[in-house]
């Protein structure tokens, strides 16, 4: 049998049709290719490149749309992911619809899919219109081929055709992660770096920002939304732990404002005392310390996103401060009478009447939640109602910004 090299990609598409086997050209190396409905070019796939039965193959797809076809359940990240990057150099690992020739999963109950940029082996995949089982065009164990010449060199003779898409760009194996079940993990470490999958399921979270007065009710609707599975984060006990907990902040937080340190711990009257009577040094406090604050909650969005998490919620009252230019979410205020608030301060906080009032005093107003947030949420009635609106509320509120 003659191999024949071709930049035809028409040509190529009917071999895979026939059962044959063909080396497709993608940005990161050719690959060996079978259609991957045909068991017996999966099974002559196997035989030609030695690879062990118990190893499965990876599929290529024409696109994001592929995901449901192939698969299933597939999590809202993995579409998110499949719109950000592909085609590009990420497969995802999911659960198969065992569409596929069992082969290709060697026994298991999952199935890796990546959408390859490279035109002419598009073109083949649309043309073919449906996928191909496609590992790397080597011997098992050999280096990957970056060039049709490299995979004539090994399977000129034993495989049907090339499709010549010259150089490989990108020279290195796609990123694999698994999809199949939470939390997701990187399986193999490819051209795609793990800080950019984890940002984009990061931006693909639902995330609320929840802010209120204190005696407001603002605990109650967080705790609604943790009920539907949301990941609280509080900025200022974040805060607080950073002040412990981060030798970056508290050097920066000492060059600024002097020994306000003692034995490791922050002395906030020490603190308090230099920034409050200047407001320049009040707004140096603000940008040090919500520049902290505001990383570590990126770093935990993206540590719940990577767990399979698809919901968040922050509680912090300077969430304009917070935010400082990152992708927006919803901002949510909940108000409650005065009154309604001074009763539940003094209950909760054992205070007098008149110290809750001062408190509030202090606060911001229910007008200026309402200029600054998205949505309001009003407390005006007993705690099982509130929760009822809380649920009703965040369940259609969500499910229009999901």
């Amino acid at each position: 049998m003659n191999t024949y090299n071709t930049k035809d990609a028409a040509a190529v598409a009917d071999c895979l049709r026939r059962g044959g086997l063909a080396a497709l050209p993608t940005e990161t190396v050719y690959g060996l290719a079978a259609d991957a409905a045909n068991e017996t070019a999966v099974e002559r796939l196997y035989q030609v490149k030695g690879r062990p039965e118990a190893k499965p193959l990876s599929l290529l797809v024409s696109g994001p749309e592929a995901l449901d076809r192939c698969c299933a359940p597939v999590p809202e990240g993995a579409r998110a992911l499949a719109r950000r990057f592909w085609p590009g150099p990420l497969t995802l690992v999911l659960p198969s619809r065992k569409l596929e020739a069992p082969a290709v999963r060697a026994g298991g109950e999952t199935l890796g899919l990546r959408c390859p940029d490279h035109p002419l082996t598009l073109e083949v995949l649309q043309r073919l219109g449906r996928p191909v089982a496609a590992p790397s065009a080597n011997r098992s164990g050999e280096p990957s081929p970056k060039t049709a010449q490299a995979v004539l060199d090994v399977f000129d003779g034993r495989i049907d055709a090339v499709l010549d898409g010259g150089p490989c760009e990108l020279g290195r194996e796609s990123t694999v992660l698994d999809m199949s079940a939470a939390p997701y993990r990187i399986l193999r470490q490819g051209a795609l770096p793990a800080e950019d999958i984890a940002g984009a399921l990061r931006d693909a979270l639902t995330v609320v920002g929840l802010t209120g007065g204190s005696g407001s009710g603002k605990t109650t609707a967080l705790r609604c939304l943790e009920e539907l599975g949301a990941l609280i984060l509080d900025a200022d006990r974040i805060y607080h732990e950073l002040t412990v907990g981060s030798a970056a902040m508290q050097t920066e937080l000492t060059a600024r404002f002097g020994p306000v340190y003692r034995d490791g711990a922050l002395d906030r009257r020490a603190l308090a005392a230099v920034v409050f009577s200047d407001p320049a040094a009040l707004a140096d406090l603000n940008r040090i310390t919500h520049k902290y604050v505001q990383d570590e909650i990126e770093a935990r969005l993206r540590a719940h996103a990577m767990a399979g998490g698809t919901l968040a919620a922050i509680d912090a009252i300077e969430l304009l401060n917070i935010e400082s230019g990152r992708r927006t979410w919803p901002k949510v205020a909940v108000t409650a009478p005065v009154e309604d608030r001074v009763r539940r301060l003094m209950v909760r906080d054992s205070i007098s009447a008149e110290a809750a009032r001062a408190r509030i005093a202090a606060q911001h107003s229910d007008e200026w939640f309402r200029e600054h947030c998205d949505h309001v949420l009003v407390n005006d009635g007993d705690r099982a109602g509130f929760e009822e609106t809380c649920k009703n509320y965040f369940t259609e509120v969500l499910g229009r910004h999901a």
